[in-house]
Formats: structure tokens, C-alpha cells, sequence
């Protein structure tokens, strides 16, 4: 195979089609036609779509028939692809969880994890009368020196740039070590298998933070605070690298410019960019890319 978008999103399709839909709840049952575009169908130009940078939907299926036309000839109108979307929204998740489990990468022991703001708005107006109200708050970004109205996402990922855990909070109920414990303890999918080193912040302090990784069974990595005498050896490399791929979500994927107006949506759109790259770290695995999250072959 080689690296460029259809060979990309041919291998997604048959992926989707002959392993993950059927391993997951997915399936269409009942009565009635089937749709003229599948899930698999529909998963696959949410991808393109996030690759090829097109942030804003109805750019996107203006454009869609000129860019990828000739491997889906039947597209969708802006309000049905947008609820479509929605309702794949599980799909896609079960989508790139699969990827991160089929991606040789996930197999280190090791993880790396951070938590980056997302914004839902600008104005003290739309903090009050936004959907999102309740599922959005203020927060603080300490690397920016700045406050936002928005989520927080906390990302556990290989150093590959797999993601193979993720969680939003609001900013204002949860903190740091509060998101990781839930995100850790209620969905058993982020956990990292026992034994795993997981790299992060000095956020992530105190003795309480400490005896929960331990009885994970999980070795926590971070630096030390600066009232912390005993010495605690850091690679400051890796914490460069899940910046890296926070910058590669946030820039080349368009997670800033997210576009979600309610919880659904804005929960929908998010994991639409992580699979995005996922798939793009999958594939170029697969094809013995040299760089695994680079995305130059796939968005043109």
C-alpha cells in the first residue's frame, strides 16, 4: 500500500465493514430501506473531511464531490450528514478504540498523558445562553497565562501519537486530578494495562494521586515541584512529544475550530478528529511510514 488518502480510506472502509461494525452494537436492524450512504460509508468521509481540513460541514459537502466523489457517489445534504453524524458518533468511538488496540504501538508499556482546553465560545453571552452551558465552564490555561469558556480534554496516548484514552470535563467542577480519576475508573477503556509507565505533569501530585496509580497498578511519571526535595528523574522529551501531538489535534485537525453548539455535537466532533488521527497513525504503520503521525501524504 502506499500513502495517500484513498489508498487511506479504502483500508478504513474495509475495516469498518468486515471487523468493526460487526464486533460492535452498530448494525442497522428493522424494517425499512437501508440508506443510500452506509455507516461505513458515512465514517469514512467524517475522516476525509477532518484530514483534508475542511472544519465547517457545508464547505465540506460543497467540496466533497470534486475531492472524493469518485469513491463515494452517493453524498448526503448538509442537515442529514450532520445528524447522521451524531448518530454514528458511538461508531466512531468504537472505530478508534479499535485502531489504538490494532496499532503496534499501543503494545509499550508505556503512555503518555495531558489535558488541553478546548473553547465553546468568547463572549460572557454565549456562556450564558449556549447549549453547552453546564457542559462548559471557566478555566484556567496556566501555558498561555489565560481563562476560557469551554472543556477540558484529557488525552492518554502512546508515543507514537495514538490515542488510546480520552474524557471531557468542565473545568470549573473538575480539576486535573479528579478528571484522571474518573476517566481512569469509569470507563475501563482508557485504563492502560497494569504494569504501564504513564508520563505526565506535575499536576498530578500528592500522596492521594500517587496510591491511585499504585493500586492501578500503574508507575506515574512526572516531574517535581519545586517545594519537592527528593529528586524525581523526568524525560523531558516525552513531555515534548504529547505536546506535539496535542499540536498536531488542535492545528492540522482542526480541534480549536470544532464548530460544536451542543454537548452531542461538540462530543461528536471531537471524536471525529481523534479518529482522524488514529486512522492516519494506523495506516501509516501499516504501509512502514517512517514518521507514524505524519499526515502530509493525506491532506491533499
Amino acid at each position: 500500500m502506499i500513502a495517500d488518502l484513498d489508498t487511506l480510506l479504502i483500508a478504513l472502509y474495509v475495516e469498518l465493514v468486515d471487523r468493526i461494525i460487526p464486533a460492535t452494537s452498530a448494525r442497522r436492524r428493522g424494517p425499512g430501506r437501508p440508506p443510500a450512504v452506509t455507516d461505513a460509508e458515512l465514517v469514512c468521509l467524517a475522516v476525509a473531511q477532518v484530514l483534508l481540513r475542511y472544519n465547517e460541514e457545508h464547505h465540506w459537502l460543497r467540496a466533497a464531490a470534486s475531492r472524493v466523489g469518485h469513491l463515494f457517489p452517493r453524498l448526503l445534504g448538509q442537515s442529514e450528514y450532520n445528524e447522521r453524524l451524531k448518530q454514528a458518533a458511538p461508531l466512531m468511538e468504537a472505530a478508534l478504540r479499535w485502531l489504538a488496540e490494532h496499532t503496534p504501538g499501543s503494545a509499550e508499556p508505556l503512555r503518555l498523558m495531558d489535558a488541553t482546553p478546548i473553547g465553546c465560545g468568547q463572549s460572557k453571552t454565549t456562556a450564558q445562553r449556549s447549549d453547552l452551558f453546564g457542559w462548559a465552564g471557566y478555566g484556567y490555561e496556566s501555558a498561555h497565562s489565560r481563562w476560557y469558556w469551554g472543556v477540558k480534554l484529557l488525552l492518554i496516548t502512546t508515543a507514537d501519537g495514538t490515542v488510546t484514552g480520552f474524557g471531557l470535563a468542565n473545568p470549573k467542577l473538575f480539576g486535573e486530578r479528579e478528571q484522571t480519576r474518573q476517566i481512569l475508573t469509569r470507563q475501563i477503556a482508557n485504563q492502560p494495562a497494569a504494569g504501564t509507565a504513564v508520563v505526565t505533569d506535575k499536576g498530578l501530585s500528592g500522596q492521594d494521586t500517587e496510591q491511585f496509580f499504585t493500586d492501578l497498578d500503574l508507575t506515574l511519571i512526572r516531574p517535581a515541584r519545586r517545594d519537592e526535595r527528593t529528586p524525581r528523574p523526568f524525560p523531558n522529551w516525552l513531555r515534548q512529544r504529547v505536546e506535539a501531538i496535542i499540536w498536531t489535534l488542535k492545528n492540522q485537525l482542526g480541534l480549536e475550530r470544532h464548530g460544536g453548539r451542543v454537548p452531542l455535537g461538540l462530543w461528536t466532533r471531537i471524536v471525529q478528529r481523534l479518529l482522524a488521527l488514529n486512522a492516519a497513525i494506523w495506516h501509516n504503520w501499516t504501509i512502514g511510514a517512517p514518521i507514524k503521525r505524519s499526515l502530509i501524504a493525506y491532506d491533499h
